[in-house]
């Protein structure tokens, strides 16, 4: 136990071990004292398209019992089911049969993750198709947000979805946002700025319904497996923030499988709250937790001690709400050097953490905090400049600018998105997990 709460168990995702066969990063992390891994499923790692996967999911299963590791479902490798679109098709494709592919994915993955036993099956959205005009990070453009999203555990009318869902009409005739960020991650357009045209509020609400109709079936495959299903906001995807999960959520009725994948980064990088602000709103929903560092308005992740995150505040927080998941590191870019960032990672968290008695209330880069005075960054890779970037910023001095208030702790979840405090955000070439 830490002094506020429960103990955090911390994992590594296999998406930043790429390079290393299943079996060998499974090993890697128990020997490194991992509590658990966040397992992605792709054509290197339990492909959850190759033949015999019930049977392959089964010793897989063996192997983590074995090495006592504890498992969450990850479903947002790049190629897996089209060699020419990164994270393609989407839940949001504008062909029924595509999307169906990805709702056949997510499927797979909740019958893996009960054969394994895991915490829950994380998902995204995707980006609204490159045709629309619609703004991403939707729900918090024209308080789209705020219309039905509960601010509580209660459902809400549970009016169905599966009925208004189904038109195939296409998205629009013009884009108003520039290319897509997110799963292109080709341009530096901006994320998450408000829609710019009336023609957006349509393709937004077509986007939403694709999105409502394609989760449906997987959210009643894991309420039968007793699986949560965990979406994660994205930047420059539909689901964006916190407000989009919410009106998600009130667009489903509150159904009890669908959770939360909260990404520490991405609070850092686009919410309107500081990081341990958003854990404490989305305590609640919390199922699976991704942790990296990030700078504010890039969404690129860092190795711990190159962003701006101030992490003992963070995973106070985090311990204080009682979530017993993984707390996943997510280094999708690194593993040319995952091993190395595997064997770094975990001491800087249980620093960060064994730091979190000493943590007084964050401040907006958390420049000059005690408790993270002493934590030295993640060593980087000798002779692999590549690795750091020529952006990079020593750990938690970075000119950060995230908004707080005196009351963000208790800011209603459903509408802490407004319009003017969602920034600019840039993506890297490649960035996107």
């Amino acid at each position: 136990m830490t002094a506020q709460g429960t103990a955090l168990r911390f994992g590594y995702g296999t998406n930043g071990l790429a390079d290393l066969r299943l079996e060998d990063a499974l090993a890697l992390l128990a020997d490194l004292g991992y509590d658990g891994v966040g397992l992605t499923l792709d054509h290197m790692h339990l492909d959850p398209l190759a033949p015999d996967l019930a049977a392959r999911t089964r010793r897989v299963g063996r192997r983590l019992a074995a090495l006592g590791l504890d498992v969450t479902v990850e479903t947002g490798a790049r190629y897996v089911l089209d060699p020419r679109r990164k994270h393609g098709p989407s839940l949001l494709d504008p062909d029924p049969e595509a999307r169906a592919r990805r709702v056949d994915l997510l499927l797979r993955a909740v019958r893996v993750a009960a054969d394994l036993g895991a915490h829950a099956v994380h998902c995204f959205s995707g980006t609204v198709p490159p045709t629309s005009g619609a703004a991403t990070g939707g729900a918090a453009t024209g308080g789209a947000a705020t219309s039905g999203a509960p601010t509580g555990g209660a459902p809400t009318s549970g009016a169905p979805t599966g009925d208004v869902a189904t038109s195939d009409a296409p998205i629009g005739d013009a884009a108003t946002s520039g290319a897509p960020i997110g799963d292109a991650a080709t341009s530096d357009a901006p994320v998450g700025d408000p829609a710019t045209s009336d023609a957006a509020t349509g393709d937004a609400a077509t986007a939403w319904r694709r999105l409502a109709a394609s989760l449906t079936p997987v959210l009643e495959a894991a309420a039968t497996a007793g699986i949560p299903l965990a979406i994660e906001p994205e930047p420059g995807h539909l689901v964006a923030t916190l407000a989009d999960f919410h009106h998600l959520r009130g667009l489903l009725g509150d159904p009890p499988a669908l959770g939360l994948t909260l990404d520490l980064g991405h609070c850092q990088c686009l919410e309107p709250l500081p990081p341990a602000d958003c854990v404490r709103v989305a305590a609640p929903w919390l199922r699976h937790v991704q942790i990296e560092d990030m700078r504010r308005g890039v969404h690129d992740h860092l190795p711990f001690g190159e962003g701006e995150i101030d992490f003992p505040p963070v995973l106070a927080a985090l311990a204080a709400t009682g979530y017993q998941g993984l707390t996943v590191v997510e280094l999708p870019r690194h593993s040319h050097a995952g091993p190395h960032y595997a064997q770094t990672s975990l001491p800087f968290l249980r620093r960060a953490a064994a730091a979190t008695s000493a943590t007084v209330p964050a401040t907006a880069s958390g420049a000059g905090h005690p408790a993270t005075a002493a934590l030295p960054a993640a060593a980087p890779v000798a002779a692999t400049p590549a690795i750091t970037g020529p952006a990079a910023t020593p750990a938690i001095t970075g000119p950060a600018a995230t908004p707080a208030t005196a009351a963000s702790a208790t800011a209603n979840p459903a509408t802490a998105t407004p319009e003017t405090t969602t920034p600019t955000t840039a993506v890297p070439e490649g960035s996107t997990p």
